[in-house]
């Protein structure tokens, strides 16, 4: 071919696809297939060169067929990761072009490849899921800009790339296998727990992909009035949901399928699926490219709630290839028992949304601990590690699976012994929960008889169905700030006051404490503007960011009263540091109570202000506080956090967080006292009352309230059971007088080692 633009003689993406689906059904060896498949590219697009380089294990591309180059390159070219211009488009991700290849600072020369006369370039990667495969270029002599068009046919084709490489259409994984496309052997992945719990099952592929078969359309006009008709079905679908009354006003799955209808009537995204099948695409090939292309440009987004966005939108990409494929089923009816979910990423809506009965865990390659998706997890009780890189592209559907949520653990078609070992784990497990389930009604004693009070704590609706089933005295937290955090504007007062009487109607006649926004921080929304700040956990949050923001605090208690009417309202302030603070949120309470009784509206029977104290500032000088305050919890996390200067998440400094400490009781107990001089109620909530060992401490301490997660309660009432305090109680106390010794073992330690001589409990030795 004579060398010339591509421009000239470009024929379109259509007959190139064609060609590449007659070339997928010849009976040929696999190189000489991809052989073939860089030589129907070039023609097609009057390129002189066309190479593929597909990935290594290593990072390495692996120049695998080509058009133009010196074919004894084949195999033994090989680019690290970064090198050259093809190190540059898998660096970038996206289209790379260049007029004149040898003079550009990237130029990566290989005497072996003949390259020597080509000056133009350009290479688009080759993505499946979002993720790296390999790389596409074209070269020509001719020293040249390259075209849109030429771009978007390249693209095109890389797509499809991915799909047939992967799936083994074109290129069998036998001819490749040191590409490693796919792999059967035992597999273990290390991610990072997100949600407890250790289960076994099989694995479901939640992220659905094309199959090759369905990859070119053979009618565009025919494949647009598919793709319309399937948006139509979708609207259609999410508006049944949101009437139907199934997904509750002011739910975080309402507020994700409010912003799925948003996006389902987006132009800009239905476009750009129309223009790729106007390409010569199949509708499934259309939306699977248009995910690819917008995954590979975001997923590098560092911001946590554009994540959770962009999740939100792979979310709906996956319900619209559902309506293209019409498939009836539910998503609860497709899943097998004890199933487990591999996927990209799930979103909150459609976590809630599986069948219970069936989901065993959820395993994913993104997520975070707050994410949306893991605090629904929580909420529900299910299994979930995150930060699984890898783990979708090398599982099948069907595959046995081990996920081990404690450990941030996935176990992929793993072998006898792995299994063996997991089995008794999970036995043993078992036999515990049942021992848990047996102190459901029981009363939480101490020992020696004293009297506790265990609360659990809750920030989902979903949640609330927990209650019963731990045996919980109450709701001794109700973090209200996930349903500000999943919505892209501030919910309304009536969706807030439909959240707060759905969960006074949950906790029937138990008590319910509700703390006020704890925003700032990690916790961003995107209708209140995040501040970089050097250190956001003594930053701009919670009551801080309420009073500067009046509005929004009038806001939410407005909804609180109107929700409280005829019961008692427990409104907990966070963030407290001086006593002017709580005194200004409680005006402010104050206020909208006048409000609602000069309009008519019910008002609660009873109002309690609680103080959360989480500050040293407060815990050193609580006396103006307590005298403002009706009850007090300690958020024993923060406080220990402030009163230690030391991150418990940062693995460097974690050392130095020690709440079994002579200094830190010794400020526990100090508080209780406090507490107990001005006659106010006090409890601690949060991870270290809901941790057995640490819960004997505070009752030891003179606690006998403490709220925490639902699948705590358990564990601690067993553990509070086994507790003699009329031992322990006397020898904490001595060694919290004596204060700390330099050089011996930590107050921990000596408890331990001490174990059933003061009155802890053999199982909490044993497991500490």
């Amino acid at each position: 071919m004579t060398p010339q633009s591509l421009s000239t003689t470009v024929r379109g993406p259509r007959r190139l696809l064609s060609r590449i689906r007659d070339l997928m059904a010849a009976q040929e060896d696999a190189q000489k297939r991809l052989d073939r498949l860089t030589d129907i590219i070039a023609e097609e697009t009057g390129a002189d060169v066309c190479s593929i380089y597909l990935m290594r294990p290593s990072g390495a591309l692996e120049l695998s067929a080509t058009h133009g180059l010196d074919p004894s390159a084949v195999h033994r070219v090989r680019l690290h990761a970064g090198e050259g211009l093809v190190g540059e488009v898998a660096r970038r991700a996206r289209p790379f072009t260049v007029e004149d290849a040898p003079s550009h600072p990237s130029f990566s020369y290989k005497p072996e490849t003949g390259e020597e006369p080509f000056k133009s370039f350009v290479g688009v990667p080759i993505l499946r899921g979002g993720r790296l495969v390999g790389v596409l270029t074209a070269q020509t002599v001719a020293m040249r800009p390259t075209t849109e068009e030429e771009i978007e046919t390249l693209q095109t084709v890389a797509m499809l790339l991915a799909e047939i490489v992967t799936s083994g259409e074109l290129v069998k994984a036998e001819a490749f296998s040191e590409l490693e496309v796919r792999l059967s052997k035992p597999e273990r992945f290390q991610g990072l727990a997100l949600s407890a719990g250790v289960v076994r099952g099989v694995a479901v592929k939640h992220e659905p992909h094309v199959l090759s078969t369905r990859l070119v359309a053979d009618d565009a006009a025919a494949e647009e009035v598919r793709l319309n008709e399937a948006v139509t079905r979708l609207r259609r679908s999410v508006d049944q949901l949101l009437d139907s009354g199934r997904v509750p006003i002011g739910t975080p799955s309402r507020e994700v399928l409010e912003t799925y209808r948003m996006f389902a009537h987006d132009r800009g995204w239905l476009n750009q699926l129309g223009e790729a099948i106007r390409a010569g695409l199949t509708a499934e090939a259309a939306v699977e490219r248009v995910r690819n292309e917008h995954r590979a440009r975001l997923m590098k987004a560092r911001d946590a709630h554009f994540q959770e966005r962009l999740h939100d939108l792979e979310d709906l990409a996956n319900r619209l290839l559902r309506h293209l494929a019409r498939t009836e089923e539910t998503q609860e009816d497709s899943l097998p028992e004890n199933a487990i979910i591999v996927a990209r990423s799930v979103g909150p809506a459609e976590l809630l949304e599986f069948d219970r009965s069936r989901l065993a865990g959820i395993a994913v390659e993104e997520g975070s601990v707050t994410g949306h998706a893991a605090i629904v997890a929580k909420a529900l009780g299910i299994p979930m590690v995150g930060r699984l890189e890898g783990a979708l592209d090398r599982v099948e559907e069907g595959d046995s699976v081990i996920l081990d949520g404690e450990f941030g653990l996935l176990h992929v078609r793993p072998n006898e012994e792995v299994t063996t070992a997991y089995g008794e784990r999970i036995a043993m497990l078992a036999e515990r929960q049942r021992a848990f389930e047996h102190l459901r009604d029981a009363p939480a004693k101490t020992g020696d008889g004293q009297e506790m009070t265990l609360g659990m704590n809750a920030g989902l609706l979903v949640e609330m169905n927990r209650l019963e089933d731990t045996g919980a005295s109450g709701v001794g937290l109700f973090r209200t700030e996930f349903q500000f955090m999943v919505a892209d504007t501030l919910p309304r007062l009536s969706a807030q006051i439909e959240l707060y009487k759905a969960v006074y109607d949950a906790a029937g006649d138990k008590p319910v404490v509700f703390r006020t926004l704890d925003l700032g921080g990690d916790k961003v929304t995107s209708f209140i503007s995040s501040m970089r700040e050097p250190n956001p956990a003594l930053g701009w949050r919670a009551l801080r960011m309420g009073l500067d923001r009046p509005a929004l605090t009038r806001y939410q208690l407005r909804a609180l009263v109107r929700a409280s009417g005829g019961r008692t309202l427990n409104v907990l302030f966070p963030m407290i540091s001086v006593a002017e603070e709580l005194a200004a949120a409680r005006d402010v309470l104050e206020r909208e109570l006048d409000l609602a009784r000069r309009h008519g509206h019910d008002a609660p029977d009873e109002l309690r202000v609680g103080l959360m104290l989480e500050t040293p500032a407060v815990a050193f000088a609580p006396d103006a506080c307590l005298e403002l305050a009706d009850f007090v919890s300690v958020g024993a996390n923060d406080l220990m956090q402030y009163f230690f200067a030391a991150d418990r998440q940062n693995p460097r400094v974690s050392d130095r967080y020690d709440p079994i400490s002579a200094p830190a009781l010794r400020l526990f107990k100090d508080v209780r006292q406090a507490c107990d001089a001005y006659g106010k109620p006090v409890n601690v909530c949060g991870e270290l009352a809901g941790q057995p060992f640490e819960a004997c401490v505070l009752a030891a301490l003179g606690y006998r309230s403490l709220s925490m997660a639902a699948g705590s309660i358990g564990p601690v009432k067993q553990a509070l059971a086994g507790c003699d305090l009329s031992l322990l109680t006397p020898w904490l106390d001595a060694e919290i007088q004596q204060g700390v010794k330099i050089g011996a073992p930590s107050l921990r330690d000596r408890m331990l080692q001490a174990g059933k001589e003061i009155g802890l409990p053999r199982e909490v030795v044993d497991k500490n």
